[in-house]
């Protein structure tokens, strides 16, 4: 069976420097808050090249704390990708805020920048980008949108370490940005974790304050916080692996282009990027009309395959209130989409073996 991400395989490249880094931590006894977050938080904000980085706990997380810190609540709108993964909207939601749906453009899966403006009313103040399944959006609407109405700008980078939007990476293309390192990601630890990054100090200064119980220092708290930290063990294991980020997408990067090089399916329709360097790959995403005939057929020939997602948040019992509405380009991407094998640790034989089966569907 060719699965669709050997974790494993994965991890195992950097066994000797995660087990010497482990257990520098163990013999320091220091879990939270220490060393280990500094190096990676420095790290980490130099390879997106913005000022400041703050571990947190997961990327829901990141994104919570990015809206709380920046002040918003009930009534105030902020547009969102109806095509994204639920939990950028439930971090709208979950701090009162209304989320205000546009759908994406067919050809990236990214919102769609000529749909926003008609969105925006006196109560929007902010727009949320999705970087999905690897692919930078492109932001120069957004940013003159932005601009023209006075709002705010935050990335969903949960999916895309190490994209490039021009000559920036993403992470360094707003106000905020969120990360998940949850171990399926590009970049990911060996449990749950987050980042956010930013350029704005006084913002930064906010956000590390209220995930730390809303505190500024020891038993002093002058926001309702929460508890939102990323422990040290993870911290180590991200750094080390950042290390090989840029290797490991470009791989990634050599795969889908032998991909879309080499399946020649009329039924598969195959995903598009603008710019080789705005594309990490984080999944492979096709299309067809036959998606549970084509998941039965990969399956039966030793192929795993996985859907991202299946059914929209606009159509999840969560949001009850939207069942109704239609966004038809969202439900046709999540009607037929379908993620086919893609990792760093792929072989040769492997790939081609997909392209084949794919290929003779």
């Amino acid at each position: 069976m060719i699965i669709f991400l050997d974790l494993k395989k994965i991890n195992n490249r950097f066994r000797n420097e995660i087990d010497s880094r482990i257990a520098k931590i163990l013999d320091k006894g220091w879990y939270l808050q220490g060393e280990e977050n500094e190096i990676f938080s420095k790290n980490f904000a130099a390879f997106c090249q913005t000022k400041y980085t703050l571990g947190v706990a997961n990327g829901l997380d990141a994104l919570n704390l990015i809206i709380k810190a920046s002040g918003f609540g009930v009534g105030d709108e902020i547009i969102v990708p109806a095509n994204t993964y639920i939990a950028t909207i439930l971090a709208i939601s979950q701090n009162g805020c209304t989320p205000v749906l546009v759908e994406p453009d067919i050809n990236t899966y990214n919102i769609n920048p000529d749909l926003i403006e008609a969105k925006i009313t006196p109560k929007t103040k902010a727009i949320m980008v999705v970087h999905l399944y690897g692919q930078a959006v492109q932001m120069q609407k957004i940013w003159d949108l932005a601009k023209k109405y006075n709002l705010k700008v935050f990335e969903d980078s949960a999916q895309a370490h190490g994209a490039y939007y021009k000559d920036k990476r993403v992470g360094n293309l707003s106000d905020a940005s969120a990360f998940s390192f949850y171990p399926g990601k590009n970049l990911g630890c060996m449990g749950d974790g987050g980042a956010i990054t930013t350029n704005d100090e006084e913002l930064y200064k906010k956000i590390k304050a209220i995930a730390n119980y809303g505190s500024d220092r020891k038993y002093h708290h002058i926001y309702k916080g929460v508890n939102s930290r990323l422990d040290e063990i993870q911290a180590a294991i991200l750094d080390i692996k950042l290390k090989y980020l840029d290797e490991d997408n470009q791989k990634r990067r050599e795969i889908a282009k032998y991909y879309r090089e080499n399946i020649k399916n009329k039924k598969i329709i195959l995903p598009k990027t603008c710019d080789e360097k705005a594309h990490v790959w984080h999944v492979f995403a096709v299309r067809t009309e036959n998606r549970d005939e084509f998941q039965e057929y990969l399956k039966n020939n030793g192929i795993q395959t996985i859907i991202h997602y299946p059914t929209p948040p606009h159509k999840q019992g969560a949001y009850k209130e939207w069942n109704n509405l239609s966004y038809p380009v969202t439900e046709e991407i999540h009607n037929t989409i379908v993620s086919l094998p893609i990792s760093p640790v792929m072989e040769q034989d492997e790939i081609s073996r997909v392209v084949e089966v794919v290929n003779d569907f």
